[in-house]
């Protein structure tokens, strides 16, 4: 057993001491900020006031952990100058809106960096700030499709598949403006100064495509979509239906890890085409589909979790946590009741955590301004005027 084999005793994590001021949005920018609060950054949201309620709120959305919630009117000349001021004592501000917005609600770089030039400004949109389609609507699909991400996924003679939205939304997205935040932090470091990042999904979606321009440029990645090796067609690395209708992943690319599967599927000696013949692959996807449907998914697992012929199951989302790996690493946590995965990647001296569940809009309001040097008689007055709320 390593020294990795059980989840760290949690601890303030890496970023700790670290404050990031969030303007509430949607998937990609709550990722990130996510991810910066597992990291042990303090993250204070700013939600509307005009979602403020006493109704029951959710608290098991993953996207929102571990932050405070504080219910700020941006369009109130009061809210725009409280985010002003809360953004003078922070290292990070995050925002989503289009471009240009953030400057006409007085909150953009030039007006926040006025008071503090350390400030690390994140700005998470899906075109970026520059370009034709800057100012255009678009989700997920729409940035993938254009960065050449989504064309290669899906099978051959069919349509693109849309593989979620975790490829635009949050590999292409939410990560890489948390690691743009990140290194203009490590860069502050030596230049005493803060800096814009413009995270573009449409950039990220393309950077996480580097693999498949670097196969095609060394041949492996010739053929339309669903015929190539990584893409579904080669039979060696694809999925199979078991004997009770579930799945099972078949990654067995090197020759090594390619024998040990055909000896686990018991055609070790069978008249079979070869590995890398193209023009076999049919019938050896034949082959394999018949073998694999001969036995349930949780039986395949038991032939081949002693080996290396890379076969292991297709796990829902919702089982993946009593996969014996998963539970021994503690992949998945519990966070007031709801499971949801752990934060990554794992530290050996500044271990992370969850610092609690998601909050509800406004709950931490006074609270948490109060924390961030907001004095109580001020508050009071903001809250008067109408330019911050308190849930119930």
């Amino acid at each position: 057993m390593t020294e990795w084999a059980a989840r760290p005793a949690a601890g303030p994590g890496p970023l700790h001491g670290i404050r990031v001021l969030e303007i509430a949005s949607l998937a990609p920018a709550p990722f990130a900020c996510m991810i910066l609060a597992d990291l042990g950054a303090d993250v204070l949201r700013i939600d509307r006031v005009t979602d403020v309620d006493d109704r029951p709120q959710p608290t098991g959305d993953p996207l929102h952990r571990g932050r405070r919630s504080a219910a700020v009117d941006l369009k109130h000349p009061d809210g725009a100058a409280l985010v002003r001021r809360l953004a003078a004592a922070a290292d990070v501000f995050v925002e989503g809106f289009r471009p240009g917005v953030a400057e006409r609600l007085g909150i953009g770089p030039a007006d926040l960096r006025s008071a503090n030039p350390r400030l690390v400004y994140g700005r998470m949109t899906g075109w970026g700030q520059t370009g034709p389609l800057a100012a255009r609507a678009g989700h997920d699909i729409n940035y993938i499709g254009l960065a050449g991400a989504l064309e290669p996924i899906g099978r051959a003679g069919e349509r693109p598949v849309p593989p979620l939205n975790l490829v635009g939304d949050f590999g292409g997205g939410g990560m890489l403006l948390a690691v743009g935040i990140l290194a203009a932090l490590y860069e502050r470091e030596h230049s005493g100064a803060g800096q814009v990042v413009d995270a573009a999904m449409v950039d990220g979606a393309a950077l996480l495509t580097a693999p498949l321009h670097g196969l095609r440029a060394t041949g492996q990645w010739e053929g339309p979509r669903g015929t190539n090796l990584f893409d579904g067609g080669a039979p060696f690395y694809d999925t199979y239906e078991t004997a009770d209708g579930r799945y099972v992943a078949v990654g067995a690319y090197e020759p090594q890890f390619y024998a040990q599967l055909l000896e686990g599927l018991g055609l070790v000696g069978d008249d079979l085409p070869g590995q890398n013949d193209r023009s076999g692959w049919p019938e050896l996807r034949e082959r394999f589909a018949a073998v694999f449907a001969k036995r349930t998914r949780d039986e395949w697992t038991a032939v081949f979790e002693d080996t290396d012929a890379c076969v292991t199951p297709v796990l829902t989302p919702w089982e993946a946590h009593r996969n014996p790996h998963n539970a021994a690493r503690g992949v998945f946590t519990d966070v007031a009741g709801s499971r949801q995965p752990a934060p990554a990647p794992r530290f050996e001296r500044t271990p992370s955590s969850t610092a609690g569940p998601a909050p509800a809009p406004g709950q931490d309001t006074a609270a948490a301004l109060l924390a961030w040097g907001v004095l109580a008689d001020a508050v009071a007055d903001l809250a008067a005027r109408g330019a911050v709320a308190e849930r119930p």
